[in-house]
């Protein structure tokens, strides 16, 4: 897993259709789209984000007006691929007013208090 073990975090009971955590310290919301699943990682990310925000997937703004979701899919695909060779891959970037970090791993971290348009702490 990357930087959070699934023990550490708090399961969130109000979504339905997908294990979603929440990490307390972080206030981070995380989700994991595994390589057996056949749904995508921009699929996955935009069905957390809308249990986040309590909103209609339709209601969201496009995914594509912040990142490909095909490159998004595909660069995740290849990270999976070369995972065995060491690393934590990651991409980030802003969507809903979230921001967004997608791990090679599968992991969709989503924290729904900051976007890249503002500044970014650890």
């Amino acid at each position: 897993m990357s930087g959070t073990t699934r023990d550490r975090l708090t399961p969130v009971s109000k979504t339905v259709d997908r294990p979603l955590y929440y990490d307390e310290g972080r206030g981070t919301y995380h989700a994991w789209c595994a390589d057996a699943d056949y749904e995508p990682v921009s699929t996955g990310l935009v069905m957390a984000v809308s249990s986040i925000l309590e909103a209609d997937p339709a209601d969201l703004e496009s995914l594509s007006d912040s990142i490909d979701p095909d490159a998004l899919n595909a660069l995740v695909g290849h990270w999976g691929e070369r995972e065995s060779q060491g690393g934590r891959n990651s991409i980030a970037f802003s969507f809903a007013d979230c921001l967004i970090t997608v791990y090679a791993d599968g992991e969709i971290v989503i924290d729904p208090d900051r976007s890249l348009d503002g500044p970014i702490g650890v």
